[in-house]
C-alpha cells in the first residue's frame, strides 16, 4: 500500500514538473543503461559456465562429454521455465512483435529477468543458439515496465519498448547504428521525431556503457587484407542470392523442425528426449555447433594460413583430416539449423540471431573457398567474404539488409566494406522475398494477421483491439417474447437491433427496429406476435478473434450499422458499431500521426 502510495505522488509529481518529451529521454537513458547491464550480465554467465565446462578439453581427440552438457543444459532451462518462470518465454522478439500488435506493447515484469537466466544456462551448456534474442525480450520488458510503473500511455509503451530492443542489440555489439535500424525493419516502429531522439538515446548510451564494463574490444576482430574491387561485383551478387537461399533453407527447416516439435506440445518429456538426443549427437559430431559458435566466427574473420583454419576441426571425429575442412564446414552448415531447433525444441531458451550469423559466416567462407578451388573469376578474399555472408544471410532470414550491412560493419569496424556489403545484403533479400513475404520473428504473426508493418493503414487495424469496440450493453429478448414486451426493450435500447438469443445466450437472430416500425404502434398485435416471427438473420456475424482488417472489410461488404460478435460456442459476446469503429479507427490513425 505505502508503495503504491509512493509511487503515486512521485507520478503527480513527474506530471507537475516533467515535460512528457523529457521523462521519455530519461526513460530512455534508463532503459539504455539496464539493457547494457543486462547483456553483459548475460555474457558474462556464459562465458563463465563454458571456461568451466570446457575449459580442460583436449583439442587433439573428441570428448564424450559433448554427449552430456547439452542435456544437462536442456533439463535445467526447461526446470527452470516450468517451475520458476511459469510461462512461456520462447521466441524472445516474436514475443515483442506479438506485445506490440495484440497487447498494447505490455511485456510482463518476469521478462526483465527470466531469459537471462534460462538463455544463460542453455548456450553455457552447448545449446546451439544465440543470446541476443533473450537479451532482445529482456530491454524491451525493461521499457514495457519502466512506463507502464508511471502510467504512460500505449504510444509511448511502444516508443520505450523499441528503446529497450535498440539498446539491447547496441550493448551486445556495441553497434548503435544497428540497433536503431533494428527497430525500425524488425520491430516495424516508425521512427517519427517523437520517438527517433529516445531510441538514438537508447542506443549511445548502452553503447557506452558497454565499453565501460566490457572494454573497447569488438565482438569480432577482422582486418581487411584486399581491398573491394569492381571486378567482383559478379562473385558479390552470386554470393548475396546463395545467401537468400540459405536463408530460405534456415526458415523452412527451422518451421517444419518446429511443427514436428509442436506435436508432442503435451509431451514434454518427449520433447526433452527428441531434442537432447539430436542435439547432443550433432554437438558430439561437430563441436563447432556448441553454445553461440562466436569462436568458430573468428577463426574464419581471423585466419591466415590453412593452419589457422583447421582449427575449426579440434576436438572432433576430423581433427588431423585438413583435406576434409570443406566437408566439415558443409555438413555444419547444413547440421546448425536442426542443432538450433533440437535446442529450443528440447526446452532450451535461445533465438536465431547468432546462428543466421553464424550460417552466414561458414555459408561465405564456403562459397569463397569453391569459387577460388574452381577458377570461376578474380580471386576473392575467403575472410572477406565470410564476413559478407554473415551481412547476407542475416539480412534474409531477418528481413532486415540494413540491420545486416550496419550490424557486420560496426562489429568488425569493416567500414571498408560498405560497397560489397550492400551488394550481397540487398541481393540475398530480393532472392528470400520472391519465396518468403515476411521474416522468421514476423510469419508466425502474419498469419494470424497480427504483425505491425510501416503499411499506416494495416498497423492502425492490427494494433486495434475487437475488443475495445464491443458494445455489451444490449437489449436481447427471447425467441417467444411477445411483440408488448419488445417494445418495452426497445425503450430501453440503445442500438437499432436487438438480438433473439436462446437460454444458453447463442444467438438466433436479430430484431431490426427500423423493419419493425409498421408493427410497434400498433397495440392490438401486442400479443399477436413473437420475436421469432419478427426476427432476421444477421448480415453477417463476427467471432471474438477476428482482425481487425477483416471487421473493416465485413462492414464494408455488408454495409450494415450493427454486427454482432460471438465466441467460440457461439455465445453472443456485443455488437459492433460501424461508426464507433471508424471513430476509434480515426483517432488511432491521428495518435500515431502525432510527432
Amino acid at each position: 500500500m505505502k508503495n503504491a502510495q509512493w509511487l503515486s505522488a512521485l507520478h503527480e509529481w513527474r506530471v507537475a514538473h516533467v515535460s512528457d518529451k523529457m521523462f521519455l529521454l530519461i526513460l530512455a537513458f534508463m532503459v539504455g543503461i539496464l539493457a547494457a547491464v543486462a547483456a553483459t550480465v548475460l555474457h558474462g554467465l556464459i562465458n563463465q559456465i563454458v571456461a568451466l565446462l570446457t575449459g580442460k578439453f583436449q583439442a587433439d581427440s573428441y570428448n564424450w562429454l559433448y554427449l552430456v552438457y547439452p542435456v544437462i543444459g536442456i533439463y535445467l532451462t526447461s526446470l527452470f521455465v516450468r517451475y520458476v518462470v511459469k510461462d512461456n518465454i520462447s521466441h524472445g522478439i516474436t514475443r515483442i512483435l506479438y506485445a506490440i500488435s495484440s497487447n498494447r506493447s505490455r511485456l510482463k515484469a518476469h521478462n526483465t529477468w527470466s531469459s537471462v537466466i534460462a538463455s544463460a544456462i542453455t548456450i553455457g551448456f552447448g545449446g546451439s543458439v544465440g543470446a541476443e534474442a533473450p537479451i532482445v525480450l529482456t530491454g524491451s520488458a525493461i521499457g514495457s515496465n519502466l512506463g507502464q510503473l508511471f502510467k504512460l500511455d500505449n504510444k509511448t509503451l511502444m516508443t520505450l519498448v523499441g528503446c529497450g530492443a535498440a539498446g539491447a542489440i547496441a550493448g551486445i555489439f556495441k553497434a548503435p547504428i544497428a540497433g536503431l535500424v533494428f527497430t525500425l525493419e524488425v520491430l516495424m516502429i516508425d521512427l517519427t521525431m517523437a520517438s527517433l531522439l529516445p531510441i538514438l538515446v537508447s542506443c549511445v548510451t548502452a553503447t557506452c556503457v558497454t565499453y565501460i564494463l566490457r572494454g573497447d574490444a569488438a565482438l569480432f576482430t577482422f582486418h581487411l587484407d584486399s581491398g573491394w574491387t569492381v571486378e567482383r561485383v559478379p562473385a558479390c551478387i552470386l554470393l548475396g542470392v546463395t545467401c537468400g537461399l540459405v536463408s530460405l533453407y534456415f526458415i523452412r527447416t527451422m518451421n517444419a523442425c518446429e511443427d514436428m516439435f509442436g506435436r508432442f506440445k503435451d509431451k514434454p518429456y518427449v520433447k526433452f528426449i527428441i531434442g537432447g538426443l539430436i542435439l547432443s549427437t550433432l554437438i558430439f559430431l561437430f563441436p563447432s555447433l556448441y553454445g553461440e559458435g562466436y569462436n568458430s566466427i573468428n577463426l574464419l574473420l581471423n585466419g591466415k594460413t590453412e593452419a589457422d583454419w583447421d582449427q575449426l576441426l579440434d576436438g572432433s571425429l576430423f581433427y588431423g583430416h585438413s583435406e576434409y575442412l570443406i566437408l566439415y564446414i558443409a555438413l555444419v552448415l547444413f547440421t546448425k539449423v536442426f542443432a538450433t531447433t533440437a535446442t529450443n525444441g528440447g526446452g532450451g531458451c535461445g533465438g536465431t540471431f547468432a546462428p543466421s550469423l553464424f550460417i552466414g559466416c561458414f555459408t561465405g567462407f564456403l562459397f569463397s573457398r569453391l569459387w577460388n578451388i574452381n577458377q570461376v573469376g578474380v580471386y576473392v578474399p575467403e575472410k572477406n567474404f565470410a564476413l559478407l555472408g554473415m551481412a547476407g544471410v542475416m539480412s534474409g532470414v531477418m528481413h532486415a539488409p540494413l540491420t545486416g550491412i550496419f550490424l557486420i560493419a560496426e562489429i568488425t569496424s569493416g567500414y571498408n566494406m560498405f560497397m560489397p556489403l550492400m551488394i550481397v545484403s540487398v541481393a540475398s533479400y530480393l532472392t528470400i522475398i520472391i519465396f518468403e513475404p515476411h521474416s522468421i520473428y514476423g510469419m508466425r504473426l502474419a498469419r494470424q494477421g497480427k504483425l505491425v508493418t510501416h503499411h499506416t493503414d494495416h498497423a492502425v487495424l492490427t494494433l486495434m483491439s475487437l475488443d475495445s469496440v464491443i458494445d455489451r450493453d444490449y437489449q436481447a429478448v427471447a425467441p417467444d417474447m411477445e411483440l408488448g414486451e419488445i417494445v418495452h426493450k426497445i425503450s430501453r435500447s440503445r442500438n437499432s437491433v436487438l438480438p433473439v438469443t436462446d437460454a444458453a445466450g447463442k444467438l438466433l437472430g436479430e430484431i431490426d427496429i427500423i423493419k419493425i416500425r409498421h408493427v410497434v404502434f400498433r397495440t392490438e398485435l401486442y400479443h399477436h406476435f413473437m420475436a421469432a416471427q419478427l426476427m432476421v438473420q444477421p448480415n453477417a456475424t463476427l467471432s471474438d478473434d477476428t482482425p481487425m482488417s477483416e471487421v473493416m472489410k465485413t462492414f464494408e461488404r455488408t454495409q450494415a450499422d450493427w454486427l454482432p460478435v460471438l465466441d467460440q460456442h457461439y455465445h453472443l459476446k456485443g455488437y459492433i458499431s460501424r461508426r464507433r469503429m471508424y471513430d476509434a479507427y480515426r483517432k488511432m490513425v491521428h495518435d500515431l500521426s502525432q510527432d
